[in-house]
């Protein structure tokens, strides 16, 4: 599993980093500790791995293929969880291949892997409002009033995590797809 976001205590809360955010919710939740391996931030859970690439958010195929590939790792059995735009926040989708849907981690991974078959956790995160520009909107911190439905996206993600690692990608996408967490929808 694979939390997309970027390292360090400025970006940390940001929109963009809600890969990081979902993987930091599962290992508190787990007892889990990550640890500094080369480019990346690791944790191991249950015979697979718990992933933060240390890349930053443009070059985490830089992190991912080589581990992928050291240590052997199906494509079905990758899942890569990001922040998506094109999603409310309060909403979570999961899927296998396709594009990148301009999410540039996600580009990274397929270009440094040569393929686009893994599954993704899409975190949605929203629109811009008009007038701000996607950049700015990614890079900044979710509003007081946007937290509680962020609490509840965390909680959700980390058990679509759970479901996919135990029962797989259908079993995830049939309970967690169709939820909408914001508040009186």
């Amino acid at each position: 599993m694979v939390g997309l976001g970027n390292p360090g205590r400025r970006y940390a809360g940001t929109r963009h980093n809600a890969g990081f955010m979902v993987l930091d919710r599962l290992a508190q939740e787990e007892g889990l500790g990550f640890r500094e391996r080369g480019e990346a931030l690791l944790a191991p859970w249950n015979g697979g791995w718990l992933m933060k690439p240390l890349t930053y958010m443009n070059r985490s195929g830089w992190a991912v293929a080589p581990f992928v590939r050291k240590k052997a790792i199906p494509l079905d059995r990758l899942l890569v969880v990001h922040d998506d735009l094109d999603l409310p926040l309060g909403r979570l989708r999961l899927k296998r291949g396709g594009s990148s849907g301009g999410q540039r981690g996600v580009a990274s991974i397929i270009e440094a892997l040569g393929e686009a078959g893994f599954d993704r956790l899409r975190i949605g995160i929203g629109r811009p409002p008009p007038g701000v520009d996607p950049v700015d909107w990614v890079l900044a911190r979710f509003a007081p009033g946007e937290r509680a439905v962020l609490g509840r996206v965390l909680e959700a993600a980390a058990g679509a995590v759970r479901t996919w690692r135990e029962e797989g990608l259908a079993a995830a996408q049939a309970r967690f797809n169709g939820l909408d967490l914001r508040e009186g929808a």
